[in-house]
């Protein structure tokens, strides 16, 4: 007799674009997947984990690894890592109409936000705040000659006002 492993949950590195395909496929063959996805600026869509989907093992992981599209599948020694429950839990508890809410990092600006530029040309100078729009830059509207103007500013020049 033969003792039966329990389920869990195990990483598939995917092929570039390649995730939806995956998915259909793993799903055709028995398996649960989870591809969590997150909006971005813009209303862009983009997978929380690019390149990577999270797949339920149940009795056997080789046909995982031999799915069109997959490129390998995260291994611990001779056995594909175990992806802990909870985590899985823990983002889809965060999923909201289909997508993942990441927490905001401590002192995040919001759009709108009243803030100070700490340095810089406009130094001292009180401005909107306009989001990120990109890693790292941030924009700003400035009231300015009687007219609001946006100006993009290097990351963390801002503070938002007490």
């Amino acid at each position: 007799m033969t003792a039966t492993a329990s389920p869990y949950w195990a990483v598939a590195a995917v092929q570039t674009n390649r995730a939806d395909l995956v998915q259909e496929h793993l799903k055709r063959g028995g398996f649960e997947t989870f591809n969590p996805k997150i909006r971005m600026p813009q209303k862009r869509v983009a997978p929380l984990f690019p390149g990577y989907v999270l797949v339920r093992i149940i009795v056997r992981w080789y046909p995982v690894r031999w799915t069109p599209g997959v490129l390998r599948v995260l291994m611990d020694g001779e056995r594909p890592a175990h992806l802990p429950d909870h985590i899985v839990t823990e983002i889809r508890s965060r999923e909201v109409r289909g997508f993942v809410k990441l927490p905001k990092e401590p002192g995040a600006l919001e759009i709108g936000q009243a803030v100070r530029i700490k340095t810089g040309l406009f130094m001292g100078e009180h401005a909107i705040y306009q989001g990120q729009p990109s890693q790292d830059r941030e924009k700003v509207l400035l009231s300015w000659l009687g007219q609001s103007v946006t100006a993009l500013l290097p990351r963390g020049s801002v503070e938002a006002l007490a």
